[in-house]
Order: C-alpha cells, then sequence, then structure tokens
C-alpha cells in the first residue's frame, strides 16, 4: 500500500540526477542531450562530487518525513546520470531506514537476461528490509538507440520480462520457463524478496493507451510522467478509472502518481528568482532529444494519443506564463505551493505524488531549503487536509 492515515496521500522525492555542467551555448551548438551527445562533455572529477551530493539529498529527504523516494533508469544522457539506478538503490538502503525506495524502473527489454532484474530487486528488498517498490518500465525511445534494441518487440518483450520475473518472486524454485522471447531450465533466484508476494510495482507511462490497459488489468499502479500539463494528467487519469473499470473494480487513489517539479522560497517572487534560471536550463538543453522514438516503438493508437499531448509538454513551452497556465512546476511561498498542491491533488485523485526541488543547475543548498520548507511547511497541511 502507497497511502497512509485516512487516505492521505504520500510523498515521494524524486531525482534525475542531472548533469549541470553542459556550455552556455550548448542549445545552440548541439541538436540532443541524449544517444549522440558527446561524453567528451562529461567530467568525473565532478561527477564523483555530484553522486555524492545527490545521494545526500535524496537520503536527506528520509529525515525531513518523506515517504519515500525515487531513482530511474537513462542511458548515454546528460539528463540523468543512472544507467544503473539498482546501484544508487543500493547505496541508499544503507543510508535511509524508514522511506520507500522507488525504483521506477528497470527497462525491461534492455535486461538479457530480465531474470537479473528479479535477483537484483530481490537483493535491494532484503538490503532495505522491505522497502523497495519495483518499478518496470518498456524505456524511453533514446534507449532502444543507445542499446541497440529492436523497438517492434519492445511490448510484448516488456510483458514476457515481467510475467517471468513476478514468477520468479512467487513460484517456488528451481522451475523450466518458455515463452516467446525467453528460455531457461532452472528459475531459481536467490534471493527471494522480504514482501510477499513481491514488492509492489509501479509503471510509469506518458498516455500510451496500451500502458494504462495493462496496468489496470494487472492492478499495478501507474505513475504518471512529469513535464505535462494538468489537462493531461486529467485525461490520463480518467482514461486509468474507465480501464480499471472495465477490468472489474475500481482504481484505488495509490494506483494513480502524480509527477510535478516543486519549489519552495520564502515568498513567491524569490522562489521564481531562484529557480526559475535553472529550470530553463534543464528545459533548453536536457530535454532536447529526449522524444527520440524509433519506428515501431509505439502502436499507431497509441502514438496518435502521444502525439495529442505534443504541445502540452514541458519542453514546448517558452515563458514563465506558459509553466504557470499549463501547471507544470508547483513554485512559490509555501502558502502559495501548498493552496495549488492540495487543490490539484484532490482534483486529480492521485494517492502518489512524486516530487522533485532539484532541476537542472539548481545548486544543492537552495534545493536543500526547498525541501525544508516544503516537508515542514506545506506537507503536512496537505495531508491534513486529505
Amino acid at each position: 500500500m502507497t497511502t497512509t492515515g485516512h487516505g492521505q496521500p504520500q510523498f515521494f522525492f524524486f531525482h534525475l540526477m542531472p548533469w549541470p555542467y553542459l556550455p552556455a551555448n550548448f542549445a545552440d551548438t548541439h541538436d540532443s542531450a541524449w544517444v549522440w551527445v558527446p561524453n567528451a562533455l562529461y567530467d568525473p572529477v565532478k561527477g564523483h562530487d555530484l553522486y555524492r551530493e545527490y545521494l545526500q539529498t535524496l537520503a536527506y529527504a528520509e529525515e525531513l518525513g518523506f515517504d519515500g523516494i525515487c531513482v530511474n533508469e537513462h542511458h548515454q544522457n546528460a539528463y540523468g546520470l543512472m544507467p544503473s539506478p539498482n546501484v544508487i538503490a543500493g547505496a541508499l538502503t544503507q543510508r535511509t531506514r524508514r522511506v520507500k525506495i522507488a525504483v521506477i524502473g528497470n527497462a525491461l527489454p534492455l535486461y538479457h537476461p530480465p531474470l537479473r532484474v528479479a535477483e537484483e530487486f530481490a537483493m535491494l528488498d532484503v538490503l532495505s528490509n522491505g522497502r523497495l517498490i519495483a518499478g518496470m518500465v518498456i524505456g524511453g525511445g533514446p534507449e532502444f538507440y543507445s542499446y541497440n534494441v529492436d523497438p517492434t518487440r519492445a511490448r510484448e518483450r516488456f510483458r514476457e520480462a515481467l510475467d517471468l520475473i513476478v514468477a520468479a518472486w512467487t513460484r517456488p524454485g528451481p522451475f523450466p520457463w518458455r515463452s516467446k522471447h525467453y528460455f531457461y531450465r532452472y528459475v531459481n533466484p536467490w534471493p527471494r524478496p522480504i514482501q510477499q508476494p513481491h514488492p509492489p510495482i509501479w509503471i510509469p507511462g506518458v498516455g500510451s493507451l496500451e500502458t494504462i490497459d495493462f496496468v489496470a488489468q494487472r492492478r499495478y499502479a501507474y505513475m504518471g510522467i512529469p513535464y505535462f500539463t494538468l489537462d493531461v494528467f486529467r485525461r490520463v487519469f480518467g482514461l486509468f478509472r474507465e480501464a480499471c473499470e472495465r477490468a472489474g473494480y475500481t482504481a484505488r487513489p495509490e494506483q494513480m502518481g502524480w509527477g510535478i517539479p516543486i519549489y519552495v522560497a520564502e515568498t513567491d517572487r524569490q522562489a521564481r528568482e531562484e529557480f526559475e534560471p535553472h529550470l530553463w536550463y534543464f528545459v533548453r538543453n536536457l530535454l532536447k532529444g529526449i522524444g527520440l522514438t524509433p519506428p515501431g516503438y509505439t502502436s499507431a493508437r497509441s502514438a496518435l494519443a502521444i502525439l495529442k499531448n505534443q504541445g502540452s509538454f514541458l519542453a514546448a513551452q517558452k515563458t514563465w506564463a506558459d509553466i504557470e497556465k499549463g501547471g507544470f512546476a508547483l513554485v512559490g511561498s509555501p502558502t502559495t505551493v501548498r493552496q495549488q498542491l492540495s487543490a490539484y491533488q484532490k482534483e486529480l485523485g492521485a494517492g502518489v505524488i512524486l516530487t522533485g526541488c532539484q532541476t537542472g543547475t539548481l545548486p544543492h543548498q537552495l534545493a536543500r531549503k526547498s525541501m525544508e520548507l516544503l516537508a515542514r511547511e506545506v506537507l503536512p497541511h496537505v495531508r491534513a487536509a486529505a
């Protein structure tokens, strides 16, 4: 379960671990921060310092009272420096004691064999004493270029791999497994997860109708990816509720996650002044190329649904007025953010809020100051009002 008390929402602190040192003219001289962005732009010495600070920030979320922390997987990019979120999660199991650790997620079509995901997630669950949330993803379009994986088989490989992983966690081993893409004489993972029958499964999405239907049928949790307008979340959560009804049940709040960047400062003006330059670095540099989509990656039906959201994507926004109008981020004083967050959470009906304060080039000290204000002056009021 991912709600507390009387249906209160839970708040997970999300961190992308972005690269904040791209050249000032990057947006003019490079067409993508993904796949073919030159790795000469990466400095391992600065990277060491970043990982230390980013891990400290994530662990600090527990001290501040967040319910969970989130990490995710991306490859060959400046957007997020976690090609192996399981490694980061492993470090966090030893730096935290209470918070849930959500890996959102492992890109199953990229894993050969996917049994490794079953093993590593089980190990993380044991290391954390049953605090893992297992995120499973198909993987973003750029990942299929980076790893040279056939995108036309991505969805069927994803579903087969997920079935195999769940079976590995829930069926006594050893047992044989044979499906279209995977064959094993012995499925017998050591260790096994602490949580029974298995850790909670979260699946993120950007509006693909196949994903919405699949998550609803399996009764997993659907995590809405940030960077879209509130109208998109309203529509997607409505589609998810309808899919759950078709599957014979009513969607629970904890099955829906809303991703939203939040930045809190002493006043509305100060919050914008501190946050806005770092947001535009993220939008104009790190989002370049994120939409790379190989042919066959999604169905025509879902491609049309996703295309409808293109103008509603963060990368398409040009002004701060666009950011505010679309609800792409909640930025302001504790009072302003408290009012907006409470109203939108109730409207969307999401039981899980995925948020992060550190965007783009935002300095660590400002990120932690925002976290403190959010945790101490916003979240208690939102929980109490739920």
